[in-house]
């Protein structure tokens, strides 16, 4: 299961203010949920930053986000070796299946997958 992407989410209270700053060194706008702002780089679509405020149906913030290709091998691989699952795998309505799982240092990762 490669993974597809990895995005660093930072949490701000000022998402258009980080947007525009983010976009001062080259990045676009290629999602705006009101709560989550992604932007990429145009000559290299994977290189991307996410800023939110919170996340706005899951129990906690995650650290980083990770794209795989199959999300559902990640979870079943993750659940296996008892790493701490802290939010369960469920259908968003925005387009993803995903899960958060605490990584060993106490990290939260969004782990996706695109339906």
């Amino acid at each position: 299961m490669p993974a597809r992407r990895i995005v660093p989410n930072v949490q701000s209270e000022a998402l258009e203010e980080s947007a525009e700053f983010y976009a001062l060194l080259g990045l676009e706008r290629v999602m705006d949920h009101g709560w989550i702002v992604t932007l990429a780089s145009p000559s290299a679509p994977t290189a991307q930053i996410s800023v939110m405020t919170a996340d706005a149906t899951a129990p906690v913030t995650p650290d980083m986000s990770i794209e795989v290709d199959d999300v559902d091998a990640a979870y079943a691989a993750m659940r296996d070796s008892g790493a701490e699952i802290v939010h369960p795998l469920r259908d968003e309505e925005w387009g993803v299946r995903r899960f958060f799982v605490r990584d060993p240092n106490g990290r939260v990762v969004n782990v996706l997958g695109h339906r």
